[in-house]
């Protein structure tokens, strides 16, 4: 069974930059062929989509509000995905939550409920001060 451990959340000012983390692990080849997305989980809001990348990398879709300014990544022989988030605003403050299915990254962004996904992991607080 594949867990799922995001870090290097915190808080950074308005226009500055922070990488978050998700680490997976589980029983060899548990991960392949696995989409990895990112979700965020604003205070009195439902989650939302962010960012989802394929298995090889080789496709990507992101949220319209996060275009441009985050960059979603991964490293399979690391078993990790990462989210770079440049020109951060307080509107992106959230948990953010990792998640894995085998799904395009298009059908990751196609989900509404969190049951539609197969993994996920505990999140991390970003905060982001004006």
């Amino acid at each position: 069974q594949v867990q799922l451990v995001e870090s290097g959340g915190g808080l950074v000012q308005a226009g500055g930059s922070l990488r978050i983390s998700c680490a997976a692990s589980g029983p060899s080849g548990s991960m392949y062929g696995m989409a990895m997305a990112w979700f965020r989980e604003a205070p009195g809001k439902e989650r939302e989509f962010v960012a989802a990348i394929s298995w090889s990398g080789s496709a990507t879709k992101y949220a319209d509000l996060v275009k441009g300014r985050f960059t979603i990544s991964r490293d399979n022989a690391k078993n990790t995905a990462y989210l770079q988030m440049n020109a951060l605003k307080p509107g992106d403050t959230a948990v953010y939550y990792c998640a894995a299915d085998m799904r395009t990254t298009q059908g990751m962004a196609d989900t509404h409920t969190k049951d539609e996904i197969r993994t996920w992991g505990q999140g991390t607080q970003v905060t982001v001060s004006s």
